[in-house]
């Protein structure tokens, strides 16, 4: 009883003995320590083991026949063994018998002009296959058939796709010895043909063509580079001066030099007026110099980094960066703990009504309008809003001037009433309910028309808060209300029987009914 294995042998899976393993095993490290482990050597014991390969497939009846030490004694003595190649190495001047065998068709892809097929026939034949393409083309241009035969060649010889195939495609005995002689042949002409074309005019005119476009590419990149780089640099310092120029009036005088210019500052904006509106005021000071530490230090980078493009002075870049970026992230943590301070300040919520019934004497319709006086026309609004607060000017000092909402209501008394809901955050309810306090609003009621103000003031010692002021007007059932054409400013998602929308609700006259507010018709106006 013997042990066996399986091997792979060029993609081929055989069953061996153990002792004719070990002596294949020996045969190819022989050969591997022979021809090198160069792209040469590695070619060469490739071709020797896809020829091993085939003859061990002819001799196997099935996948199953286990390779005797016989078959491996057989493939050595036809193949050579490395000792014999040694010995024919030393004779230099003598050339070697190649043994023949019979021929096998294949074409040929070394000397191939379509498909290698008239290159494989006249290894075949012995021939030169220039003769034979003369044949085919002759045969073709009588009746076609030269075409038809090259075709059918093509697809059913294959080609010799490696050394031991085009040994035998020639007749050779495919050998140790020949496998290295035909791939050091190929080897040696591709080598020469390299050789003669580096020799030749036009290669080197080409690369002389090649080194001139490459010089002329680079230094055309090289020139555009730089003006790209200038460009670069004059838009930095434009907009790191005109930007710093911009945030340092806006700081102090109240509005940009330079507003509405292009990449730069551009509101209208005082900011110690603007951090009064929300920060407590032993903070607001803190606020701002982190605030210009956080907007001036990245201009004061663009202008820097602008000059460094355009005048390529040196400097000590790294520490500079370095201290520039550890002062704005000393400022942004700052800011962030002094943010986080003021959040307190709207911990609670609260909310405070007051209601008025209105005496109309015996009014059967109550009008509702917008009151549009000439006080809303002394107000200079600024430009820059928050969360449907509007900042502007009275008597010099900035306000914050709020939207109000109003919606409509069934009463349940005889009597129209009026309801203003004032909501507010604080640090507490009591500071809730002081922040109402600071909230200033107000209505008329002349004869049978009630005026709202279309906004609530904040008190001049006021913070924003989230303030808001809702309206509700509660009509008695079989009374009616109408609405002004610009009292859409300040209505608000109003219930009623046909759905409409607010915007077409104003200019006409409503009737509070069981089932809800109902528009009337103009007969009944």
């Amino acid at each position: 009883m013997k042990k066996t294995f399986t091997i792979n042998i060029a993609g081929t899976v055989f069953y061996i003995e153990e002792d004719a393993y070990e002596k294949l095993q020996n045969y190819i490290l022989k050969l591997k320590q022979h021809f090198g482990a160069g792209e040469e050597g590695n070619e060469i014991i490739s071709d020797i083991e896809a020829r091993i390969a085939e003859l061990f497939s002819e001799k196997s009846d099935d996948k199953k026949t286990v390779v005797t030490m016989a078959w491996v004694d057989e493939v050595i003595e036809v193949m050579g063994t490395p000792e014999d190649i040694m010995e024919a190495e030393v004779e230099d001047d003598e050339e070697p018998v190649s043994a023949k065998r019979k021929r096998r068709l294949y074409r040929d892809p070394d000397h191939r002009v379509i498909g290698g097929v008239c290159g494989g026939l006249g290894a075949y034949f012995n021939m030169d296959p220039v003769i034979l393409r003369i044949i085919f083309v002759v045969l073709f241009l009588i009746n076609g058939i030269g075409l038809i035969a090259y075709l059918i060649l093509w697809i059913a010889v294959p080609k010799a796709l490696n050394t031991a195939q085009r040994l035998e495609m020639r007749g050779q005995e495919v050998t140790v010895s020949n496998i290295q002689k035909s791939i050091k042949e190929e080897v040696k002409e591709v080598k020469e043909s390299y050789q003669k074309f580096k020799e030749s005019d036009g290669y080197n005119k080409g690369k002389q063509g090649v080194s001139q476009f490459g010089e002329f590419v680079y230094t055309f990149f090289k020139v555009i580079l730089k003006i790209i780089v200038v460009i670069i640099g004059v838009v930095l310092i434009l907009s790191g001066f005109l930007g710093l120029l911009g945030f340092v009036s806006s700081l102090i005088v109240g509005h940009s030099f330079v507003n509405n210019w292009p990449l730069i500052w551009t509101p209208e904006l005082h900011m110690p007026g603007f951090l009064n509106q929300f920060v407590s005021t032993g903070s607001v000071t803190a606020g701002l110099i982190t605030i210009a530490l956080l907007v001036g230090i990245p201009l004061l980078a663009m202008l820097f980094i602008g000059t460094k493009l355009v005048f390529r002075y040196k400097s000590n870049n790294s520490v500079i960066a370095l201290s520039m970026i550890g002062v704005w992230f000393l400022a942004l943590i700052a800011l962030i703990a002094i943010s986080a301070g003021q959040v307190g300040n709207f911990k609670s919520q609260t909310s405070l009504s007051s209601s008025e019934s209105l005496d109309c004497g015996s009014c059967q319709t109550l009008y509702l309008d917008v009151n549009e006086n000439d006080r809303w026309d002394e107000y200079s609004k600024l430009d820059w809003d928050i969360n449907e607060f509007k900042v502007v000017l009275i008597d010099g000092e900035e306000r914050l001037l709020g939207d109000v909402s109003l919606d409509v209501e069934k009463s349940s008394t005889d009597n129209f009433i009026i309801v203003v809901k004032k909501h507010s955050r604080g640090k507490n309810n009591d500071d809730a309910k002081d922040n109402i306090e600071d909230i200033i609003y107000s209505y008329s009621l002349k004869d049978s028309t009630v005026f709202f103000d279309p906004y609530f003031l904040i008190d001049e010692n006021g913070r924003w808060r989230d303030q808001s002021v809702d309206i509700v007007v509660k009509v008695p059932v079989g009374k009616s209300i109408y609405l002004n054409s610009n009292m859409d400013e300040i209505i608000h998602d109003i219930d009623n029987v046909s759905n409409t929308w607010d915007s077409d609700m104003v200019g006409k006259f409503w009737e509070m009914k069981p089932e809800g507010l109902t528009m009337k018709e103009s007969s009944d106006q």
